[in-house]
């Protein structure tokens, strides 16, 4: 658990610490009074409504369209669902800035609506709310639909023997179990639409505004740290209870449900109204997870001569890029696979060491060893999902002002960016890797060592094994997000060496038609490329393969 620990203290906790300190601190004593002055300012508590607003009303938005999928999944059998359940994930694995891309082209000149109707969306609410549906679709089918195909469908069979109908047996039965598992999905996807930031970025345009916006917005542009640092606590507070809530339903999740191997439960639709509902959860993934990445792909032929490679071919010449560029855009690619293969080496020797070191007093306390490991658990798994929550931003920056000086001085270090990014990684490999390790039975773990064999060896003879397609999972979405981490690198990336989501935002932030064109196309590389890592891991993955 230290190495763990001693990571999120000094590349965590210690920037973090440092840029509110900073922000908040003046002659060396606490200046509380900034935070009432802050909160006072009308467009303060307009960023902060609106943060509120867009996140519910996504959460909403994404049950209602998603919850039948997530049916779908769970209790039906049909051809190409494996290959469904892979592209449906695609796009949680996107880059934000990928994803308000796809949309842009999608609802912005030029695109489909645009062309039709003459209706531009690219500045709008709805625009927005679109796009978080599309990122967290599969929040709630992975979530719910995973639980949902365990859940023993003989249970609500007794119930409408009993007399009840099938509503009512559903509502009184199904319903209550499935509870945790909504709850726990909507707290993930109220989570990730409250911190939004590469998304609204672009989308949102001048008009609207989050708080991890806002923070890049004060800290970026106007250098007010004081106004950062009381937006990063409020954001910060929010995350904290969002994060022990969904600790809550998880627990909830796992205490009182007997499942069942989720192969079994799943079967061919019959009859008009099943079939239905899987046509039109066909229908819903079609327009709205497939159409946003088949017109961003289109976007990026469609020269001003017609469709053809122009602005692929310009990617790999600097002369053509914006003055902004020092190296050609292409150039960017290398550096974020570069970039993501270091931070996910990383992110799986912490995240492995967090997940072994929360594996053991689990045991502990199943077998009734100790009273307090519980607590243990929850206290340090928390602890490590942290960076999903606290603005990225605030740590980029942070890194800046606190990695300066020896023996940490790494602001020119070209580790830099893999260290931001694995702290994105490790919750994602420990979330993966923790189920699976717990599964595995303690006993052989002390028979092997009442055996003869060393630490080392129980682990390459016991636990390995059992846990090696885990770890190639972990490694697969701890490169994905890598490789499209965006907050924190905007701020610590050099401009000789850009990542691809740093890139493309830099693309769609000056005017000219080349300059939108490359940003398509870089958006669609890195959307092939994370697409083909997804599919991949579709393919080793198993129903025990984590939570992810």
């Amino acid at each position: 658990m230290a190495v763990p620990l001693a990571f999120f203290a000094l590349l965590f906790a210690y920037p973090v610490t440092a840029i509110v300190g900073r922000g908040l601190k003046e002659g060396g004593h606490w200046q509380l009074g900034r935070f009432t002055a802050v909160l006072a300012d009308p467009d303060v508590l307009h960023v902060l409504w609106f943060t509120v607003w867009q996140a519910a009303a996504s959460t909403a938005l994404t049950l209602l369209i998603a919850l039948p999928g997530a049916y779908v999944f769970a209790r039906f059998d049909f051809p190409g669902k494996r290959l469904l359940r892979a592209v449906v994930t695609v796009p949680f694995v996107l880059p934000t800035v990928v994803v308000g891309s796809a949309f842009l082209a999608l609802v912005g000149r030029g695109g489909p609506l645009d062309a039709l109707w003459g209706v531009r969306l690219d500045t709008s609410v709805w625009a927005i709310l679109m796009a978080h549906v599309f990122f967290n679709y599969a929040v709630v089918v992975r979530t719910v639909g995973g639980l949902w195909g365990q859940l023993d469908p003989r249970q609500e069979e007794a119930a409408r023997v009993l007399g009840a109908g099938r509503f009512a047996a559903w509502r009184k039965v199904t319903l209550p179990a499935l509870g945790p598992a909504v709850a726990a999905a909507a707290l993930m996807v109220f989570l990730f639409t409250f911190t939004s930031f590469g998304i609204v970025q672009i989308l949102g345009g001048p008009t609207f505004s989050t708080l991890e916006v806002e923070i890049y917005r004060q800290t970026a542009d106007y250098l007010d740290l004081p106004t950062a640092a009381v937006l990063t606590l409020l954001q910060f507070l929010a995350v904290l209870v969002l994060l022990a809530l969904h600790a809550w339903t998880v627990r909830r999740r796992e205490a009182a449900l007997r499942l069942v191997d989720a192969s079994s439960t799943a079967r061919r639709p019959c009859g008009p109204g099943q079939w239905a509902l899987l046509w039109g959860t066909l229908a819903v993934i079609a327009v709205l997870l497939v159409a946003p990445l088949l017109v961003l792909a289109e976007r990026s032929f469609a020269g001003p001569d017609g469709y053809g490679a122009l602005f692929y071919t310009s990617l790999s010449s600097a002369a053509s890029a914006d003055s902004t560029f020092a190296v050609a855009p292409l150039d960017a690619l290398w550096n974020s696979l570069s970039y993501a293969a270091a931070a996910t080496a990383i992110a799986l020797v912490v995240g492995g060491l967090a997940a072994a070191a929360l594996t053991l007093p689990y045991s502990r306390h199943r077998s009734g060893e100790s009273l307090r490991a519980g607590r243990l658990v929850r206290g340090f798994d928390a602890l490590l999902m942290l960076p999903l929550g606290v603005s990225a931003v605030t740590v980029g920056f942070g890194f800046l002002i606190t990695l300066d000086k020896p023996p940490l001085d790494l602001r020119s270090s070209w580790w830099l960016v893999p260290l931001a990014q694995a702290l994105v990684g490790v919750p994602f490999v420990v979330r993966t890797m923790l189920p699976v390790l717990r599964a595995v039975d303690g006993r052989l773990r002390e028979a092997a060592a009442v055996l003869g064999a060393s630490p080392w060896r129980v682990w390459r003879e016991v636990d390995l094994p059992m846990v090696r397609r885990a770890l190639l999972i972990a490694a697969g979405f701890a490169f994905a997000v890598s490789l499209g981490e965006f907050g924190a690198t905007v701020f610590i990336a050099r401009p000789d060496r850009p990542t691809l989501p740093v890139a493309v935002a830099r693309l769609l932030g000056r005017a000219g038609e080349l300059n939108y064109g490359q940003a398509m196309a870089m958006s669609t590389i890195l959307m092939v490329v994370c697409a083909g890592a997804l599919l991949a891991l579709e393919r080793i993955r198993t129903d025990q393969s984590g939570e992810f």
